[in-house]
């Protein structure tokens, strides 16, 4: 059986010994859970050797109640022990002197996508960049990426650093949130006592769950619109379109996994994306659909479009290239349709002057390469496959998991 950081530290003295006498602060999110579903915060808080000082919450909030871009969380004070909760998505993203003067040794426990731009990528950068400057230490409870190891997408580029670009990651990154730490305090030369509790037990290309211990433990939305594993495995992918006109399903049940607009042919869609590139369609079903949200983009409108399918027989995972297959999208678009307007030009994550297609992607690069009507996939392509290799050869000291 599995056991996750958490799980491994609230059971094992000796893991907490270090900690003895040292104030300890938490940093978690609704999925910060333990084997049988208690949260972090209670299952540390109820440790008699742990003095548990603060806690702190990521974009969407330690109870995870906020649900979009931009929509922060306030500070608190958590009713039943009578310590803070600081946002670190509120009127701060970085933790303030005051806030780290509350405590010696920060837990962060976290659930994340294997994404770059799931910003709890970008937080732990933060958080260890302030321990650093502040003498203070960082220890994750490591849980798995639920993407599991394949690596996909264009490195960010220099300049492109924003709260979801955390530094020169490609966007499938393929690391827990435990090794990532590991890459900043190289990357960025910080020094300071990080710790990982690690997992023992986790087969990150074990079938079924290929990063997921299906069967083993639950899912819990570590953010409103992280629904399933489905939607894990395609937010690569998906979550460009948070950059476009298009809807990505919030508002819908399978938010995340499901492209669409009012104004798109689904059937249409999916032929031309098979005639440009079918192997970018590889390792799942690709069907054409119709959905209504109830919120957010298209809202009331019956939109055509596609879903993304992952979770049946027919999934291959070292096949599955969810970037490739969004970004293939987008260039049947234009092909279909020259001047469809498919950027959304808006206010993204506190940027008002760079588009969010290009914040979400690093760079311009594949922005360019889906309007430049003599671009082929092959040009994309090599320019991905150079910076997925370089990025596989420079993590692999950081592996924990092998």
């Amino acid at each position: 059986m599995i056991e996750f950081g958490l799980d491994r530290l609230v059971a094992d003295p000796a893991l907490r010994r270090a900690l003895g006498g040292r104030r300890v602060a938490l940093l978690a999110h609704p999925a910060s859970v333990t084997a049988d579903l208690r949260h972090s915060l209670d299952a540390i808080g109820a440790l008699e050797d742990l003095e548990l000082t603060a806690a702190f919450g990521p974009q969407h909030g330690l109870r995870g109640d906020k649900q979009d871009n931009m929509v922060e969380s306030a500070d608190f004070r958590d009713p039943r022990r009578g310590i803070p909760v600081y946002s670190l998505y509120g009127t701060v993203r970085r933790p303030t002197a005051e806030m780290l003067a509350t405590f010696d040794v920060l837990l962060v426990d976290l659930q994340d996508l294997g994404c770059r731009i799931y910003t709890f990528l970008t937080t732990l950068r933060y958080v260890l960049e302030a321990a650093a400057q502040h003498a203070k230490a960082v220890w994750v409870l490591d849980r798995p990426n639920p993407a599991g190891r394949p690596v996909e997408g264009l490195a960010l580029r220099d300049g492109w650093q924003s709260f979801v670009g955390a530094g020169r990651l490609p966007m499938r990154h393929g690391l827990t949130l435990g090794e990532a730490g590991h890459w900043f305090v190289r990357e960025l030369g910080l020094a300071l006592e990080y710790r990982v509790v690690p997992m023992n037990g986790w087969e990150p290309d074990a079938a079924p769950g290929h990063g997921w211990p299906l069967g083993e433990r639950s899912w819990v939305n570590p953010s409103p619109n992280a629904a399933s594993l489905a939607m894990a495995r395609c937010y690569a992918g998906t979550v460009m379109l948070e950059g476009t006109t298009l809807s990505e399903g919030r508002g819908t049940t399978r938010p995340l996994e499901v492209l669409g607009a009012p104004d798109l042919d689904g059937e249409a869609l999916l032929a031309e994306m098979r005639r440009i590139a079918p192997g970018w369609l590889a390792g799942c079903r690709v069907r054409p659909c119709w959905f209504e949200p109830t919120f957010h983009k298209h809202v009331g409108r019956l939109c055509g479009g596609v879903q993304i399918h992952v979770d049946d027989p027919a999934y291959r995972h070292g096949a599955f290239r969810p970037w490739r297959l969004v970004a293939l999208a987008f260039k049947a678009i234009r092909r279909l349709a020259p001047e469809y307007p498919l950027w959304r030009d808006f206010a993204y994550e506190y940027e008002h002057d760079r588009l969010a297609i290009d914040l979400i992607n690093g760079s311009a690069l594949l922005r360019e390469w889906v309007d430049d009507p003599a671009a082929a996939p092959g040009d994309l392509d090599a320019l991905a496959v150079r910076d997925e290799d370089a990025w596989r050869e420079q993590i692999a000291p950081l592996i924990l998991y092998r």
